[in-house]
C-alpha cells in the first residue's frame, strides 16, 4: 500500500513539474505572435499589366520593413538580376526585360518583429512594332586568326549607344579586357589592346531583346556565339622591296615576292585583317572608283584586307618578273599565280591555303596613309587610349 501511495506522489511531483518548467521557464510568458506584418510590398508595374516597357517600370519596394526575397522569372524559368538596396527598402533589376514576355514577381519583406509579408504579381511587356538585330562576325564555333575583333553590325542606326553595348558581354579564356569601340551609329567593335593570344576562348552573349537603341525601336535577338583563335600569324608586306615574310608563332616562315599599288594608285599602309577568303573572284574597276580600267573576272586567291577593295590576292596577267621587283596593281597586293587556281604551287596558293579569316597582313613602306581603322576591319590601326575614350 505504501509503495502505491509514493507512486502516485511521483507521478503527480513529475506532471506538476514538467508543467512548470514548459509555462513557468519557457513559453507561457512569450506566446508566438501572430498578429499580421506591418511590412508592404509594392511592386510595379500592376498585377496583370500589359505592354509594359522593357526597362524603368519593373520595381519593388518595402515599407515598414526591408526586402529580403525578390525573385523574378520569365516563362522559362530564366530569372532577372538585380539587387535589393542596403537598406532593403527597394530591389531594381540588373538588366533590361525581354519584350513581348510574361513575367512572374515574388517578393517577401520583414518587418521590425521579424514578421513576413509576401507578394506575388505578373506582368507582360511590350510587343514591339520596330525591331534591330546585330549581324555579327566572326562565325560561331569558327577558329580565325589574332587580329580577328568581333564586329557588330546594326540592322538600324542606334541612339542609345550605351544601352546597347551594355546588353553585349564578351568574355576571352584567358581572360583578357576587351572593349567596344562604336564606329558610327551602326557598328560596334571589340578587342583586346593587342593582338588575342593563340589559342584564346572567346564567347560573345547577344542580349538584345527588349533594348531600345533607338526611340520606338527595340532589339530581338538573344544570342551566344563561340570562336577560337588558332595559331599567330602575321605577315608584313614591305611595298619598297616588294617581298611579304610570314611570321608564324614568332618564326619566320615564308618570304614571298609580291608587287603592291602602283605609284598612282598605292596600297594603303598599317594593319590589316583578313576578313573574306574566295578561291575565285570577279574585280571591277567600276566598283571601287577606277571606272573601266580594269575588269578582271576570275581573280585567285583573293583575300579581302578592307571594305573598300584592297585584297592580297593571286595575279596570273603580269609577268613573272614584276614580282619582288616593282608595284604594278590598283591597291591591291598581288602574288604570282595561274588563271583558274589550280595549282597548289604558287606563291598566291600556299599563301591562301596558309591563312586564316582574322591573319593580319601589315603594309609598310608605301606610299599612301594608313588606312582607317572603320575601313575593313582595321580597328588595329587605333591606339588603345584612342579606342577607349
Amino acid at each position: 500500500m505504501l509503495a502505491l501511495v509514493t507512486g502516485a506522489l511521483l507521478l503527480l511531483v513529475t506532471a506538476c513539474g514538467g508543467g512548470d518548467d514548459a509555462g513557468g521557464k519557457g513559453g507561457a510568458g512569450r506566446a508566438e505572435d501572430t498578429s499580421a506584418s506591418q511590412a508592404v510590398v509594392t511592386v510595379a508595374p500592376k498585377d496583370g499589366a500589359d505592354s509594359v516597357a522593357t526597362s524603368g517600370a519593373l520595381k519593388v519596394s518595402a515599407d515598414q520593413g526591408k526586402l529580403t526575397t525578390v525573385k523574378v522569372f520569365d516563362p522559362k524559368g530564366a530569372e532577372v538580376e538585380g539587387k535589393i538596396s542596403a537598406d532593403g527598402a527597394s530591389w531594381t533589376p540588373g538588366q533590361h526585360l525581354a519584350a513581348a514576355t510574361k513575367y512572374k514577381v515574388h517578393a517577401i519583406a520583414k518587418d521590425s518583429k521579424g514578421r513576413e509579408s509576401a507578394k506575388d504579381t505578373t506582368f507582360t511587356t511590350l510587343v514591339p512594332q520596330n525591331t534591330f538585330i546585330g549581324q555579327y562576325t566572326p562565325e560561331d564555333g569558327s577558329t580565325v586568326g589574332v587580329g580577328m575583333p568581333v564586329s557588330i553590325h546594326f540592322t538600324r542606326g542606334i541612339t542609345d549607344p550605351a544601352a546597347v553595348e551594355n546588353a553585349i558581354k564578351v568574355t576571352a579564356e584567358p581572360s583578357v579586357p576587351i572593349e567596344g569601340h562604336w564606329f558610327g551609329n551602326d557598328r560596334l567593335d571589340f578587342r583586346p589592346e593587342e593582338y588575342w593570344a593563340a589559342g584564346t576562348k572567346v564567347t560573345v552573349k547577344l542580349n538584345l531583346d527588349g533594348v531600345e537603341g533607338r526611340p520606338g525601336v527595340y532589339g530581338k535577338q538573344a544570342k551566344t556565339i563561340s570562336f577560337t583563335i588558332g595559331r599567330k600569324q602575321v605577315s608584313t608586306v614591305d611595298a619598297s622591296t616588294h617581298r611579304m615574310k610570314v611570321v608564324r608563332d614568332d618564326q619566320q616562315i615564308k618570304d614571298i615576292p609580291i608587287s603592291a599599288g602602283a605609284p598612282a594608285t598605292t596600297t594603303y599602309n598599317g594593319q590589316m585583317v583578313i576578313s573574306e577568303k574566295l578561291k575565285v573572284t570577279r574585280m571591277n574597276g567600276d566598283t571601287v572608283g577606277f571606272g573601266g580600267e580594269y575588269d578582271i573576272k576570275d581573280v585567285p586567291h583573293a583575300m579581302r584586307l578592307s571594305t573598300s577593295g584592297t585584297f592580297i590576292h593571286g595575279n596570273y596577267w603580269g609577268a613573272s618578273s614584276i614580282f619582288g621587283s616593282t608595284n604594278t596593281s590598283h591597291g591591291c597586293v598581288g602574288l604570282q599565280d595561274v588563271r583558274g587556281a589550280w595549282s597548289k604551287k604558287t606563291s598566291a596558293a600556299w599563301f591562301f591555303d596558309n591563312s586564316l579569316i582574322g591573319d593580319v597582313v601589315v603594309v609598310k613602306n608605301s606610299n599612301d596613309k594608313t588606312i582607317q581603322p572603320d575601313n575593313g576591319l582595321n580597328g588595329w590601326n587605333m591606339s588603345w587610349s584612342e579606342w577607349t575614350k
